[in-house]
């Protein structure tokens, strides 16, 4: 048992000498040069190379040194890259993945972002927009008071008209529709005082010569919102001069000639309008309830 395992050992060390004598050959290429290009070399060759590892104190056999001779020159020993074929080239990419790993990795995470954000921001709202149109119908409905047929006839005529636009496929038409119905519940749903503005250098009221008939005048008091915490509030008014919708916090109101000039001598007299209510917008309603006569038609400059 103890002799094979010697014989092994042996066996194992001069293999390890014969790849140490190959390699010292590869590394002295000027030697290998000169000495291994004529075959009647050889011994002269083994000798400097016995010197070689003499001066290193390694004593090296003459099997040795002609093991490793002829193995430099079968190219044992020695890298050989295997021939370029597809496995190779699979085997070269998968070995370089560390390079390219990093990229491809950030390259699909980036399309299933985009892939994830285009559902959310793109397919899912399209394909939610009927049930929103739906749902903002009935929120409408539900936000006008039951004598409040102007706001409720509203609600319909936007709903239908959006519907029908999603039959055609005109999403983008159904989209402003939608807006429109958001615009016609938060417009339900306020609550504000009109009161005649009194404030330094502000006019109480105006009046307007008529593009249709300058010989006729139009009489508007200036009124402002003010909101139940005191504030004032932003509305919706239409401009009936321009057909434009502002949002605004004040405006006028045409009245006849007979209010606007009783308001005009209640200020003259000492300078306060003793009763500056014009009227009351509540919840659930689209118009305010006037104290004061007037047609509701507005102007929003002056």
């Amino acid at each position: 048992m103890s002799e094979n395992i010697t014989t092994a050992g042996r066996s194992l060390d001069d293999v390890m000498m014969a790849m140490d004598v190959v390699d010292t050959l590869r590394h002295r290429s000027q030697l290998v040069e000169k000495e291994l290009g004529a075959d009647d070399r050889d011994e002269e060759l083994k000798k400097k190379l016995r010197k070689i590892y003499a001066a290193q104190g390694i004593e090296v056999s003459d099997q040795v040194l002609e093991e490793g001779v002829k193995a430099l020159r079968d190219g044992r020993f020695t890298y050989q890259p295997p021939a370029e074929s597809f496995k190779v080239k699979l085997a070269r990419i998968y070995v370089n993945r560390g390079g390219w790993g990093k990229w491809a990795i950030g390259g699909i995470a980036a399309f299933f972002i985009t892939l994830i954000s285009y559902y959310f921001l793109v397919i899912s709202p399209t394909a939610m927009l009927p049930e929103k149109i739906q749902e903002r119908h009935k929120e409408v409905k539900l936000a006008a008071k039951i004598d409040e047929s102007r706001g409720r006839s509203m609600a319909d005529e936007l709903f239908t008209v959006a519907m029908a636009s999603l039959d055609n496929n005109d999403e983008a038409k159904a989209k402003e529709l939608l807006n429109s119905m958001d615009a016609l519940k938060a417009q339900l749903q306020m609550a504000y005082r009109l009161q005649i503005i009194v404030k330094p250098q502000a006019k109480t009221g105006v009046w307007r010569v008529p593009d249709t008939n300058t010989n006729a005048r139009n009489y508007y008091i200036i009124v402002e919102a003010i909101g139940p915490d005191g504030n004032l509030v932003k509305v919706p008014i239409q401009n009936e001069e321009t057909g434009k919708v502002d949002i605004v916090s004040s405006w006028g109101l045409r009245v006849d000639e007979e209010v606007f000039n009783r308001i005009a001598r209640d200020k003259q007299d000492d300078g306060i309008i003793q009763d500056r209510e014009f009227g009351i917008k509540q919840s659930g309603y689209m118009d305010p309830k006037y104290r004061i006569s007037t047609t509701g038609a507005a102007i929003t400059s002056w």
